[in-house]
C-alpha cells in the first residue's frame, strides 16, 4: 500500500495555490487546478530529494544504519 498524503488546493485570483498538509515545504501554485496539481507533484519530489541530500551531507562522517521505512494504514 502506498503512503497517502493530503493535498490542499485553494483558489485565489491568480489561479490556485497548493500544499501538502503532512509535508512542510511542499508548496506550489498554478494558473489552473491541473497545473497546480502537476506543480505540486514536482514540489513534493524536490522536497524529498533535498531532505535526503541534506541528511546524507549532515551524516556523511557518522556511523548510521539506513533502511527502508514503510508506513501502512
Amino acid at each position: 500500500m502506498a503512503l497517502e498524503l493530503t493535498a490542499v488546493f485553494q483558489q485565489v485570483p491568480e489561479g490556485f495555490i497548493a500544499f501538502v498538509e503532512e509535508l512542510p515545504g511542499a508548496n506550489s501554485q498554478g494558473a489552473t487546478l491541473e497545473e497546480a496539481r502537476s506543480n505540486l507533484h514536482e514540489a513534493v519530489t524536490l522536497v524529498l530529494e533535498a531532505n535526503r541530500a541534506l541528511s546524507e551531507q549532515t551524516l556523511a562522517n557518522a556511523s548510521v544504519i539506513r533502511e527502508r521505512f514503510k508506513l501502512s494504514a
